[in-house]
């Protein structure tokens, strides 16, 4: 398995909400302004900011098929990016509750 994969599946493994993002991305910003908004604690990893982002964007598309950024994992969970998030947005503070995130 390669690090960068190895990586990613920590950061999933270790925290109740994962977004790994881009700084510059407006999906990306909009996520984590629901987030803030819902008052979540949330781990966030700016993909063009760390010298292996390339590579754990690659490694993302590996365990889950997508390979755009916001790829959001709730508990575990691949929630997918920022329309899904936004989708659930009514159900969003159980699945943050549920996930010890609140």
């Amino acid at each position: 398995m390669s690090a960068a994969k190895t990586k990613a599946q920590t950061i999933i493994e270790e925290n109740p909400v994962v977004v790994f993002s881009k700084s510059y991305c407006p999906y990306c910003k909009a996520t984590k302004s629901l987030l803030d908004q819902s008052g979540a604690k949330y781990f966030t990893i700016e993909l063009d900011q760390v010298d292996d982002g390339s590579a754990i964007q690659a490694a993302l598309k590996e365990i889950n098929g997508q390979t755009s950024v916001p790829n959001i994992y709730i508990k575990q969970q691949h929630i997918g990016g920022n329309s899904d998030l936004q989708a659930r947005k009514n159900s969003l503070s159980n699945l943050l509750k549920d996930a010890g995130a609140l």
